[in-house]
């Protein structure tokens, strides 16, 4: 079996979402000092690769830590979205040319190359989104989650996130964001690992995504 690493580095001076402040990473014990390392890791729990439960966005809807973790775990396929350019929709035609294995897929990866820019403002820029027709097929397909390989599900100016309210109100969908290397993936139906960190109450949480492929 061949395992894939789908995640973005944690590092001091990182990409994050505008407005948040990066990580930081202090020396807490030292070799010298103490005997042994620790480090003080200090970050939102959005930052670098990370996945959305409903409770980002609403009151009352379900934390990370209340979701079984078979939600994150499941069939997943990736779709290549790399042609689009700078505000490009994508539309449910590129669902529809992979339909038989999208309908069998329990997450949905859009691959459109922004990655590419991570570390580059450009990365912060007019990058590919889903349209309407998109969100509602994966809501109506009952579909665990989505993932992309950009910072947002919306558009960086959509303030008032109308994407991630459509997909995350039915309470049982989550959204993992700042996705790498999904080129390495294929073309064909895979397992997605995407497991969060255990802590209550989460509204959200870095992540280790991995592709699991079977030889």
């Amino acid at each position: 079996m061949q395992v894939v690493d789908l995640t973005h580095f944690l590092s001091q001076g990182m990409p994050v979402y505008p407005g948040t402040e990066g990580p930081r990473f202090e020396s807490a014990n030292t070799y010298e000092r103490d005997g042994f390392q620790e480090t003080r890791m200090t970050m939102y729990t959005h930052t670098g690769t990370h996945v959305d439960p409903p409770a980002h966005l609403f009151p009352g809807g379900a934390t990370l830590d209340r979701l079984p973790i078979t939600q994150f775990v499941g069939t997943a396929l990736v779709i290549d979205c790399t042609d689009l350019r700078e505000g490009g929709r994508i539309a449910m035609d590129r669902v529809e040319r992979r339909r038989a294995d999208a309908d069998m897929a329990e997450f949905l990866l859009f691959r459109t190359g922004w990655d590419r820019y991570w570390g580059d403002p450009r990365y912060f820029g007019d990058y590919p989104c889903i349209g309407d027709d998109v969100a509602e097929y994966l809501v109506q397909s009952r579909k665990k989650g989505v993932g992309l390989d950009t910072i947002g599900l919306d558009p960086i100016a959509a303030a008032a996130l109308p994407l991630h309210k459509k997909v995350l109100a039915n309470n049982a969908f989550v959204i993992i964001e700042n996705l790498t290397n999904l080129h390495l993936v294929g073309h064909s139906l895979f397992t997605l690992c995407a497991l969060p960190l255990k802590h209550v109450g989460a509204d959200g949480s870095p992540i280790r995504a991995i592709g699991l492929i079977k030889d």
